[in-house]
This record gives structure tokens, C-alpha cells and sequence, in this order.
């Protein structure tokens, strides 16, 4: 499989801006990945399941040890700007956004082992596309956790790792996260897809097909409604879910959902009616995957994207384009569908390595034709590894 196509941007070189910039010698550089989600759109509020895969994208920490108590960082993707705060008590908010996001696991870490012993320079880069739903706050986050537990020697797996970059964007950050990014940055596995269990969190791999490419094709349809439209999604899941007296959707069946489908309110039907289905089809793609059957996967992906469109609503018309031209290249040998939180953003496509080519130039031929004069940006990956030390 292919690496990425450069982004706009490569990782810049962390050890010798650390250097430059802090004149501190990195002692270790962490790489967390960015990601995308194969399939299981919304399932994860609902208790259900998510298979996505970390990707090539990602964002990198260097860190040197400090003899006195604070932490410097250099963001080198934002003009190496600055931010300095103390490591032996919970940092407040800065001013700069993307400095919160680094605060927000330093303070989750204190607040799990106390205040830290020592200082740290550090030195933060990362080429996963901004906006495009690929999780690069999810990547900065298990980055910087990776490597405070790296610095520190604390007693903290990948998995705790997740569950606190996931508790800083909560509840530092302010974003009302599931756990899936956190997770799959962290507990990725190299040419693998990994089934998450969003109530249990207990997860299992499903290799790719070697033959097949992760393409994602950023519609560049700005997702002005997505704030909005997804609490009213999400009430209307709950709305479902209260009907039949459960904690989530996640324990209702489709035959549970058919009986009482004259007692719910139309809307609320249709958005549980996805919920259930999607579950379900996320399951049997781990195992499609599993058992190398492209075919039964491409089905999948595509009563996927249907169910997005019609039954949770969504979809975009120029995404549904992405996905009927590439459809119309790759037919049952693969397979696409939106990713993500939906109104925009991108399509995710498993596409064999003979197509690549045919389907980059039927999307650049026929897409901006059919969405208003978009032009699509392809990004071209492969399963990674999730956080690691370099």
C-alpha cells in the first residue's frame, strides 16, 4: 500500500526546532496518527460500534527534560508560536487555541498522577489536514499524552492514554467527544481496521485486503449545519431509545424498532432505524474484512451511505456525487461512502490498487461539474500503527 499524499504541509523536523528554537536536545519524538472511519457513522453516542483506521497523517512531539518546573512547547505549524506554564499544578486556559489543547492532557495527567515532577520543552508538528473530520485534535492529544507517560515513566498504557486526551477535549477543551478518535490514535494497528465496542471498549483488528488502498476525498463542502443538526440527531437517538425503556439504541433490534414503528414519531423512526442497521452492518464488515470478501464490504459501505442519506439525513448533494462517481469506477470491487459527522466534509474509499488512478481522474473530471465548481483534494493512504516513539 501507498503512503499519503503530502498534505499541504509535511511534518517539520521537531528534534531541530527543538534545537533552534528551546536549545534543548530532544530525548524521545512521539507520532500519533490522524484517522479515518471505514464505517459506523453515529453509532458511537448509541453504545454500538465504529471500525475505523489510523492513517498516515499525523502529529509528532519532541520533548527534553527540564531541571526546573515548567513546560515549554513551540507549535511549529502556527509560525512557532510560544506557550509556557507550570507542570506541578493544573494549568487555567490560554488565550491560544491550540494551546489549550495541550494544557487540557497536561491537566488530565495531573489531575490521574499529580503534579508532574519536573518541567519539559517541547516541540508539537503535524500534517493531518485541519477540518477535513480526520481527527487531528484527537492525533495532538494522544501525542502529547504518549509523551508526558514517555518523559515521566508513568504507569499509563495506550488505552488510558486515549481515555484521558478523550477527558482533556471534554472537559478542558469543551468539545462533547466520543472515545473512537482517541482510540484509534492511540491503539491503531499497522494495515488494520480495528472494531471498537463503544460501550465495553474492547476492541478487535480486521486486516485490509492488501490489494486495497484507504482513499479520502475531501468533498470541500463547508459543514455549517453539523453543530446544530447533530444535537437534534442526537435527541432524536435518545428520543428512540426512552420509547423502549433502554439506556441506548445500542439494545434495541430492528424486529423491537419494526413493532413500534405506528408509537414513534416518523423522524425519530428513521434516525433509529439507521442506528440499528448501522450497528449491525459495522459488525458484519469486521467480518467481510476478515474473511476477504471485497463484495460483501462493498454492499456494506454503500446500504451505508444510503442509510446516512435517507433514513439519519446527513448527506450533501455533492457528496453523494463523490460517491456515485466513484461507485460507478469501482462497482463491487470496492468500496465508498461518506465518513464522518456528515453535511460535508469527506468520502472514505476502499479502492483496489488497478482503479487508483481511474477514480482520481473520473473525481477530478466529474466532480466539480456536478457540486457547483468544488474541486475534490485525494489523499491516498494505508493503515498505520497508532501512537508510538519514533
Amino acid at each position: 500500500m501507498s503512503t499519503c499524499q503530502p498534505s499541504a504541509h509535511a511534518i517539520k523536523d521537531t528534534t531541530a526546532l527543538l534545537k533552534q528554537e528551546l536549545d534543548a536536545t530532544a530525548t524521545h519524538v512521539i507520532r500519533a496518527p490522524g484517522r479515518v472511519n471505514l464505517i459506523g457513522e453515529h453509532t458511537d453516542y448509541n453504545d454500538g460500534f465504529v471500525l475505523p483506521c489510523a492513517i498516515d497523517f499525523a502529529t509528532e512531539v519532541a520533548i527534553a527534560p527540564r531541571t526546573d518546573n515548567r513546560i515549554r512547547v513551540v507549535a511549529a505549524d502556527y509560525d512557532n508560536q510560544r506557550d509556557e506554564f507550570a507542570a506541578g499544578a493544573r494549568p487555567q486556559h490560554s488565550d491560544k487555541g491550540w494551546a489549550n489543547y495541550i494544557r487540557g492532557v497536561v491537566d488530565v495527567f495531573i489531575q490521574r498522577f499529580g503534579p508532574l515532577p519536573h518541567g519539559l520543552d517541547m516541540v508539537v508538528s503535524g500534517n493531518v489536514p485541519q477540518g477535513a473530520g480526520l481527527s487531528s485534535s484527537a492525533a495532538l492529544e494522544v501525542a502529547v499524552g504518549k509523551a508526558l507517560q514517555t518523559a515521566f515513566g508513568l504507569d499509563a498504557s495506550l488505552r488510558d492514554i486515549a481515555l484521558l486526551g478523550q477527558q482533556a477535549e471534554n472537559e478542558f477543551v469543551g468539545c462533547r467527544c466520543g472515545i473512537m478518535d482517541q482510540f484509534i490514535s492511540a491503539l491503531g494497528k499497522d494495515g488494520h481496521a480495528l472494531l471498537i465496542d463503544c460501550r465495553s471498549l474492547e476492541t478487535e483488528t480486521a486486516a485490509i485486503p492488501d490489494e486495497l488502498r484507504v482513499m479520502i476525498i475531501d468533498s470541500k463542502v463547508q459543514r455549517g449545519l453539523v453543530g446544530s443538526e447533530y444535537n437534534t440527531r442526537r435527541e432524536q437517538c435518545e428520543a428512540a431509545a426512552a420509547h423502549f425503556g433502554v439506556k441506548a439504541l445500542r439494545d434495541v433490534d430492528l424486529a423491537q424498532l419494526q413493532a413500534a414503528r405506528d408509537e414513534l414519531d416518523p423522524l425519530v423512526y428513521r434516525r433509529a432505524h439507521h442506528v440499528i442497521t448501522e450497528n449491525a452492518r459495522t459488525l458484519a464488515a469486521a467480518q467481510a474484512l476478515r474473511a476477504h470478501d471485497v463484495e460483501r464490504l462493498s454492499t456494506l459501505m454503500a446500504e451505508s451511505h444510503a442509510s446516512m442519506r435517507d433514513d439519519f439525513a446527513i448527506t450533501v448533494p455533492p457528496i453523494d456525487a463523490l460517491v456515485e462517481i466513484i461507485s460507478a469506477v469501482i462497482g463491487k470491487r470496492g468500496g465508498v461512502r461518506m465518513t464522518g459527522g456528515g453535511f460535508g466534509g469527506c468520502v472514505v474509499a476502499l479502492v483496489p490498487d488497478s482503479l487508483v488512478d481511474e477514480v482520481t481522474q473520473a473525481v477530478q473530471r466529474d466532480y466539480p461539474a456536478r457540486s457547483g465548481g468544488l474541486v475534490a483534494q485525494i489523499h491516498l493512504c494505508r493503515a498505520r500503527e497508532g501512537a508510538h516513539v519514533l
